[in-house]
């Protein structure tokens, strides 16, 4: 994830489930753009896991749990979908969906454009 260059592979779609909380923010911005620079035009970046909105907790749980993913590791915890988005933008990425998802979480959608 955190390699500056990722393998030339011919994929539609990247998809990533419950890593980017877990993982420090410079992993996150790698791992975004790297998916970013593979996917073709049209190609999709989808993310599952909790978010926050606004720098606000969507939920008393993801509060607990984003306290104990910080003690855990301090470089980690919920991150705020704005940021997220920010970094998808920079790499021609833009959303396309966010759906709500049992226990607090979403899957968020990006789709490629130039």
């Amino acid at each position: 994830m955190n390699q500056p260059y990722w393998p030339e592979l011919k994929v539609d779609a990247v998809f990533c489930a419950n890593t980017i909380h877990i993982i420090g923010w410079d992993s996150v911005k790698a791992m975004i753009t790297g998916a970013g620079k593979l996917l073709p035009d049209n190609g999709m970046l989808v993310l599952y896991g909790p978010f926050n909105y606004n720098n606000a907790y969507t939920s008393e749980s993801n509060a607990r749990f984003d306290i104990w993913l910080r003690q855990r590791d301090p470089d980690s915890g919920i991150r705020n979908f704005e940021d997220v988005d920010e970094l998808a933008s920079a790499t021609d990425l833009y959303l396309r969906h966010d759906y709500a998802m049992p226990a607090n979480n979403r899957l968020i959608c990006w789709v490629k454009q130039y």
